[in-house]
């Protein structure tokens, strides 16, 4: 094996941390771009096209038994030109390829591996592979040489076979334009088929793994309001209680690990990426408007303070992920979830034996471990902590302590790598949750995270109005995707409604004009590519909310945002077009577009559009903004206009408008109505 620091490849001098992590594999990787491919039609080879990201831990995996080996390494630059690609990074060279090898073989994953002609078709694909042939996978040296064989005894088949892929992609795309309606039987069959998935003794939906899928949740608040069906809110609480219990949250240090292995929430991955704190303690603090439940908004607090404390960067950018994998030791070997698991015995000894006990029996600590189950024996004698048993109060100072001590013990062993490059995207879902905890949660701190990441994304993000997608080591670059314009003008305009500084709002519209111009489709709808991008092997349009919502869903929501903000007709018609356009495929699977379907919730019903007029400090505004985060309304549009008359707010719905009211406890009254 061999990660020699005296050999470099092309990857040395780039600036995403995955593929530094590869800059000294003997492998002779290329970056994306025409050198690579240049060099592939010269020396007329194949691509080998490799994805994945810098806290993957099987890109890891593969990583150390395949490209830090110096046979297999040989292999791969005798035969094949190496490209690297940092999925984060370049989402629409992931989204091809990923969709490609889902059609080839039915599944994808990472680490995505690709091959590619040097034209950049592909023709054969698959995730990991292990250096030799286990687990019914073939080997990858075993698949390298076939490939290389193949591609010069059978070179007519393999060309035909990747224009045959390609043209398929190019169809998908066509496909996801036609032309229909979407009304509110879509919401129903959405909510039956999560209710098909549901799994009512765990929560969440389906079997093992479990991801926590923030904006299903969110759909279903919003399907019991709309519906006032008390079982699609019993699953949303089940889900988010259980998740809150189990071993997917991080009982010490706040935040949620990417998903569960198991079907009860126990034994997670332990990585936790930007995006998922963003859409939970979202989705925690509507469940606690629509329940008043102080347990919801103590995970929401729990989730944002890590972000605060771990995953900012000092300029007030936030960071995209942190590591499954760490040092059990300094020195020793990296290992997942090392960072986070205890013996029972390093329990006892940080705490003392009666306070361990306590601790111990609420967080299912046992001598043996209690994750025996684990099938790779990762955790054989360690403890993965989650709520075993309820706290009394008598033990509530108990187990406070008892979680500081041992944070304190954890902060000491060796962390897991933070990817710290910041993502325009991913920061915009983050910048709408902070801004929105600061008006649910009445605190400051939270709006002025939000403020700070907005004001470094328009001075750092940004050149002559056109937004970049990312930013590391004091450099931006990479051209801006859809979902860049859309999930950071949803952070804006949730700013704007937080802050009422009117720039925020300014920046939405700039924005939203130019997502429209660049991204926009004749046929309706957004391409994720700017029109003026790098061309690839096909210009890909999707609407699928995965582990993320599309680009798409959340265009459609932030163009009626903006268009009950501004009245810009141009904003409506836009979204409708929208919904038009993605009809027929939503309508084959509702609820696999659950933050789409939010959005169609509130185009169908319309919005509360309520005005606050009076100066910027006016205590009766203050107290009718408070009361209005206390209720559950995820169709509102709010405003703020200066004015040196007393505190008043002007509400319209479905345009009818109501008197003005300065009455803290009409206003209430108001709007705790039916909507």
């Amino acid at each position: 094996m061999s990660n020699s620091p005296e050999f470099s490849n092309h990857l040395i001098t780039e600036k995403s941390p995955y593929l530094l992590q590869h800059a000294h594999n003997p492998v002779d990787w290329y970056p994306w771009g025409k050198d690579a491919f240049d060099k592939a039609r010269l020396e007329d080879k194949p691509v080998l096209l490799s994805v994945g990201y810098s806290t993957c831990h099987w890109c890891h995996v593969m990583a150390h038994e395949s490209f830090e080996d110096e046979g297999i390494s040989k292999m791969i630059n005798d035969h094949f030109i190496a490209i690297k690609v940092d999925r984060e990074e370049r989402p629409d060279i992931d989204h091809i390829y990923m969709t490609a090898t889902t059609a080839m073989t039915g599944q994808g994953g990472w680490p995505l591996t690709v091959f590619l002609t040097p034209q950049g078709d592909p023709f054969y694909g698959g995730t990991y592979f292990p250096p030799y042939a286990k687990w019914g996978s073939p080997g990858f040296i075993d698949l390298l040489g076939s490939i290389a064989a193949g591609w010069k005894s059978d070179r007519e088949n393999i060309l035909s076979s990747s224009r045959s892929i390609t043209d398929g992609l190019r169809r998908n795309t066509q496909a996801a334009s036609s032309s229909g309606i979407m009304d509110e039987t879509l919401l129903d069959k959405a909510f039956r088929q999560m209710r098909g998935q549901f799994d009512a003794a765990n929560g969440g939906f389906g079997s093992a793994p479990k991801f926590p899928m923030g904006h299903n949740l969110s759909f279903l608040l919003r399907y019991h309001k709309r519906r006032e069906e008390p079982e699609a809110l019993s699953m949303a609480e089940k889900t988010l209680t259980a998740m809150a219990q189990g071993g997917i949250w991080d009982h010490l240090g706040g935040g949620f690990h990417r998903y569960s292995t198991d079907q009860n929430w126990h034994v997670p991955h332990f990585e936790k990426m930007l995006y998922d704190q963003a859409l939970l303690s979202r989705a925690y603090l509507e469940a606690y408007q629509v329940t008043g439940s102080g347990g919801y908004s103590r995970v929401a607090r729990g989730t944002l303070d890590y972000v605060l404390s771990s995953m900012t960067d000092k300029e007030g950018g936030f960071y995209s992920a942190e590591d499954a994998d760490s040092f059990e030791a300094p020195g020793g070997h990296s290992k997942e979830g090392a960072f986070y698991v205890f013996s029972q015995s390093e329990i006892e000894e940080a705490l003392g034996l009666e306070a361990a006990a306590v601790f111990n029996y609420c967080y299912g600590v046992l001598p043996q471990g209690n994750a025996s189950f684990d099938p790779h024996g990762e955790f054989k004698g360690k403890n993965i902590l989650y709520q075993a048993h309820p706290s009394d109060e008598a033990s509530e100072n108990i187990l406070h302590e008892a979680k500081a001590k041992l944070l304190a013990l954890r902060s000491q062993r060796p962390r897991p790598h933070k990817d710290d490059k910041v993502l325009c995207d991913w920061n915009g879902l983050m910048i709408a949750s902070f801004a929105f905890a600061s008006r649910v949660l009445g605190e400051v701190k939270y709006a002025q995270a939000a403020v700070k990441a907005a004001d470094f994304i328009l001075e750092h993000m940004m050149v002559k109005q056109r937004l970049l997608h990312r930013w590391r080591d004091g450099g931006a670059g990479i051209a801006a995707t859809l979902e860049d314009h859309a999930f950071f003008i949803y952070g804006l305009v949730e700013l704007y409604e937080a802050t009422f500084q009117d720039k925020y709002l300014e920046a939405a519209q700039v924005l939203a004009d130019r997502m429209i111009e660049l991204f926009g489709d004749q046929a309706g709808g957004f391409y994720m590519t700017a029109v003026d991008a790098e061309s690839l092997i096909v210009r890909p349009k999707e609407i699928y909310d995965g582990a993320l919502p599309s680009g798409n869903s959340v265009a459609a929501l932030i163009l009626l945002k903006l268009y009950a903000l501004t009245k810009k007709d141009i904003y409506l018609s836009q979204a409708e077009a929208l919904f038009g356009c993605f009809s027929s495929s939503v309508a084959q699977v509702p609820y696999a577009h659950s933050f789409l379907l939010s959005a169609l919730d509130w185009h169908l019903q319309g919005p509360w559009e309520i005005s606050f007029q009076g100066a910027g400090d006016d205590p009766t505004i203050a107290k009718m903004l408070k009361v209005l985060y206390k209720h559950f309304i995820p169709a509102k549009a709010v405003k703020f206009i200066l004015a040196l008359d007393g505190g008043q707010a002007h509400i319209c719905f479905r345009g009818t408008c109501k008197a003005p009211i300065n009455s803290v406890s009409v206003f209430e009254s108001t709007i705790a109505g039916p909507s």
